[in-house]
């Protein structure tokens, strides 16, 4: 035989051998991971792949060889282009400048209202403890020269009046009234004005009357043959109307200390007297004042 040898045996009928996969065994360098790890890192992985919200990671990793240089935000410098300079600089110091605006608004609109609210109760408060009142005035006589129509030519006439005046301030306790000087006091018939002179300068005490006379003169008065018609007419039934006016400046005194400021004081007085030569009766038709400017509430 070609092969015998008691050395080898009959294999028997051939078989295939059945190969099983296995896993590699690990890299010696790298040690296997314990278990909690393992199980860590399966449970990171699952949920790197499948996020629970897309939205609450952020933007996407970069792709693979790009560099992402992060620079804190205080250190971000941004210069305006030089065209844009002066734009830039306006626009950016206009909040502060409407703020500032808007708080001097606010500020002096709160003055001014503090400065009204102190006025009303200082005016308030000084009318309550004084009580002021408006005096009353009066003609008391008129002497009349030079204007009797009937009795002189029709030419150009030059009259002159003394007249007595009566200041009543009777009405005011506790309230003085300093008359001051460069006043008028005029006589008119008819709107022509027949003589002017000055108001005296004087200071009335609380309760006080005052009469006083000043000497009126006027030039160049001439009358229509209307108005002589007419003023002879009134002559005769021994009733002519005359309007006196006197414009005088004024200070109150409350006390001693409080003054107020000086104003124009107009009083307007409608009279009628008997004849226009010599000393004549005056027969008070009623007197009115006012004050320009309006400045007291009590005229």
């Amino acid at each position: 035989p070609l092969f015998s040898s008691s050395r080898h045996r009959d294999p028997g009928p051939v078989m295939a051998d059945r190969v099983h996969p296995m896993q590699s065994p690990p890299h010696p360098a790298s040690p296997l991971p314990p278990p909690d790890q393992e199980d860590a890192a399966a449970a990171t992985a699952a949920t790197e792949t499948t996020p629970l919200h897309p939205t609450l990671y952020g933007p996407p990793a970069p792709p693979p060889g790009t560099y992402i240089v992060q620079i804190p935000k205080d250190q971000v410098l941004r210069v305006p282009p030089p065209d844009r300079a002066s734009r830039y600089k306006s626009l950016a110091e206009r909040p502060v400048r409407r703020r500032r605006l808007r708080r001097a608004f606010f500020g002096t609109c709160g003055a001014v209202l503090f400065l009204a609210l102190a006025a009303a109760v200082f005016v308030g408060t000084v009318y309550l403890v004084f009580r002021p009142r408006a005096p009353a005035f009066s003609v008391a006589s008129l002497s009349i020269r030079g204007l009797d129509v009937a009795a002189l030519p029709p030419s150009s006439l030059s009259p002159e009046l003394d007249v007595a005046l009566r200041a009543d301030n009777g009405a005011n306790r506790k309230v003085g009234v300093d008359y001051r000087g460069a006043g008028e006091v005029a006589v008119s018939y008819s709107g022509a004005r027949l003589a002017a002179g000055q108001w005296p300068a004087f200071h009335q005490a609380p309760r006080n009357v005052t009469v006083f006379s000043t000497t009126l003169r006027g030039t160049g008065v001439s009358f229509s043959d209307e108005q002589r018609k007419q003023l002879a007419a009134e002559q005769a039934a021994r009733a002519v109307p005359l309007t006196v006016e006197a414009r005088v400046p004024v200070r109150l005194r409350f006390g001693k200390v409080l003054r107020t400021w000086t104003v124009d004081v107009k009083a307007t007085c409608q009279v009628t007297v008997d004849k226009l030569a010599g000393e004549a009766a005056a027969a008070n038709r009623g007197c009115r004042v006012k004050v320009r400017p309006f400045l007291w509430w009590w005229w």
